[in-house]
């Protein structure tokens, strides 16, 4: 009997020890394919659905690729392969807007950084639950984005295209926590030159209330 439950032990350790390896192998994998914006181009679907789990809840993103259709490619490749897993909204302001979209790990963010977008023409508004690509000026989309809490029209003609709406659980993206406010230097909240180089440890050590994303995937 005491053989049995040492050999079940033994088992039970291995077993653990060979999953932790298929874990990391797994995160390293991801990582490693996230560091490679070359390789995630693919085209989206005319119409997918994101689904996000968030430190507040769920709520689902509806893509609408015709809208803004290299917006819209670009987020489906990002989602689709894990880049909002484990990121913050680091910029959250009541009545406009909550932003999100730099990766915790600072090379892997650095990697989309140098492949900026084109613009797309504006098509859609920006409508309450919409969602948009955050942007430094023309041609400068990399992999941040927003969701308007309200109706912000006059972003529409600084070349804010939106190419989704929060279909489902808009009232989750409501409760995002926004405590901080506007990023420094202009507030108290995170400064993005110190989130590109730090990443989530320094989010972690500053800014702990920050909301964020789970998993973000797209829907089948």
């Amino acid at each position: 009997m005491r053989r049995q439950l040492l050999l079940c032990g033994i088992a039970a350790v291995m077993l653990a020890t060979v999953s932790l390896s298929a874990g990391q192998d797994g995160a390293l994998a991801k990582a490693a394919k996230l560091r490679n914006p070359a390789a995630l181009t693919e085209q989206a679907p005319a119409s997918y659905k994101a689904d996000f789990d968030t430190s507040r809840g769920k709520f689902t993103v509806t893509v609408t690729r015709a809208w803004a259709p290299i917006g819209a490619d670009r987020f489906y490749n990002l989602v689709k392969n894990g880049f909002y897993d484990d990121v913050r909204f680091f910029r959250v302001i009541n009545g406009f807007m909550a932003q999100f979209g730099i990766h915790g790990t600072p090379t892997i963010q650095a990697a989309w950084r140098r492949v900026p977008l084109k613009d797309d023409p504006v098509k859609q508004s920006n409508k309450r639950g919409f969602l948009t690509f955050a942007t430094a000026g023309p041609n400068t989309r990399t992999t941040q984005l927003f969701i308007n809490f309200r109706d912000n029209a006059n972003l529409d003609g600084m070349g804010f295209a939106a190419f989704g709406e929060v279909t489902t659980g808009m009232d989750v993206v409501d409760m995002i926590y926004s405590g901080y406010g506007e990023g420094a230097p202009r507030g108290r909240g995170p400064d993005q030159g110190r989130l590109q180089a730090e990443g989530n440890a320094y989010l972690a050590k500053d800014f702990p209330q920050l909301d964020y994303i789970k998993t973000a995937t797209i829907a089948k």
